[in-house]
């Protein structure tokens, strides 16, 4: 008999706080720990991580929520304190190990952090009151991003002698710029709805009350289209930033052939 493990068993993830909830060609993953606001453990990127591998091919849009008042208060305090959290590695004990030890133990940690971009779905974090640290860096790693008006992210990492490492840097620098982003990390400052809509963080701002009703009429509108169009067209724009103008055009021009013979009839 196979033991449950993080990567399989919706019951641990749950208990990690995090739950799947399955819709046809729509996946919600909601963070259920509102009594602590949602704050970050290993246990719940673990549980994030397995939900990125268990999903089933049928799923073409992801949405990333929370329960409670606030999105993410970032990563669990008690990481910081000598006793750690039962059955995980305390920050004391991360920093002793040897080099490779440490280097794989966070890529391990960034897993949560970047499946969401794949290239077969689209993703949408719903995001509500504080978005702090590991929470900011959550939302910045799905595709699009949608906010209540008292939305709050902010970068603590610097503030505690850290550095944002859960793949929120980059995302956060195509987003608003290197100025913008080394401010916001640099500071630590808070970024309300009105600036994350004008400089790009986020798509769209709405009451708190028509947030969820705004996702869901967001993820229809991703979903009238093709999923190979879509998914086509994502390619193409995320690639875009890596090529020149004439190898994105080139990269334009092979990706409509492929569609013209897929919708004749042709493809392969």
């Amino acid at each position: 008999m196979t033991t449950p493990t993080l990567d399989t068993d919706p019951q641990l993830w749950e208990q990690a706080g995090v739950r799947l909830e399955l819709d046809g060609d729509t996946a919600v993953v909601t963070l259920c720990r509102p009594e602590r606001r949602n704050a970050q453990s290993p246990a719940m990127w673990r549980a994030l991580a397995g939900i990125g591998r268990s999903l089933p091919g049928t799923v073409r849009v992801v949405v990333l929520r929370a329960e409670g008042v606030s999105f993410s208060a970032g990563l669990d305090r008690a990481m910081f304190s000598p006793e750690g959290i039962p059955g995980e590695r305390s920050f004391l004990e991360l920093a002793a190990a040897d080099a490779k030890d440490l280097d794989e133990t966070i890529a391990a940690y960034q897993e949560a952090f970047t499946w969401w971009r794949r290239a077969d779905v689209i993703s949408i974090a719903a995001v509500q009151g504080h978005a702090v640290g590991a929470g900011f860096q959550l939302a910045l790693g799905c595709d699009l991003r949608v906010v209540a008006e008292d939305v709050q992210f902010a970068m603590k990492e610097t503030s505690l002698g850290l550095v944002p490492d859960l793949a929120g840097t980059k995302p956060l620098t195509e987003l608003v710029g290197y100025a913008r982003a080394l401010e916001i990390c640099a500071t630590g400052r808070w970024v309300g709805a009105e600036e994350a809509v004008s400089t790009g963080l986020a798509n769209l701002a709405v009451p708190a009350a028509e947030l969820d009703g705004t996702v869901r009429d967001l993820t229809a509108a991703l979903l009238a289209a093709p999923r190979s169009a879509v998914i086509e067209t994502k390619a193409l724009l995320q690639g875009a930033a890596d090529r020149s103008f004439e190898e994105q055009r080139a990269a334009e021009r092979a990706a409509q052939a492929r569609r013209l013979r897929d919708l004749a009839g042709l493809g392969d």
